[in-house]
């Protein structure tokens, strides 16, 4: 079974930097695709950054240059470096790890950007 556990949310300031963490169990974790995905009460949970098991990554357009995602396969952690973060950006952020069609997902932390 694989279990996910995000962490490094918190309450920020428009304009700061927070970096989300997301440690997977499981055997394999280096052939997972992981993801970071968000929501907001009443709306869908949408998708902010990829990366693949051979580190390729995308990003929705509205994060493009100003988060990152990153993963270490020693550790079996995923995770996103978030800067110049907006009120918009606050939203329960997810993280998810795919392999074969099989999802499993983290139960989220939650970002709130405000002043």
């Amino acid at each position: 079974q694989v279990q996910l556990v995000e962490s490094g949310g918190g309450l920020v300031q428009p304009g700061g930097s927070l970096r989300l963490s997301c440690a997977v169990s499981g055997t394999a974790f280096s052939t997972y695709v992981l993801g970071w995905y968000r929501q907001t009460p009443g709306k869908q949970r949408d998708l902010v950054a990829t990366i693949s098991s051979g580190g390729s990554t995308t990003y929705a357009d509205s994060m493009k240059g100003r988060f990152t995602i990153s993963r270490n396969n020693l550790v079996r952690t995923v995770y996103l470096q978030m800067n110049n973060l907006k009120p918009e950006d606050t939203a329960v952020y997810y993280c998810k790890a795919t392999k074969y069609g099989l999802e499993f997902w983290g139960k989220g932390t939650l970002v709130t950007v405000s002043s």
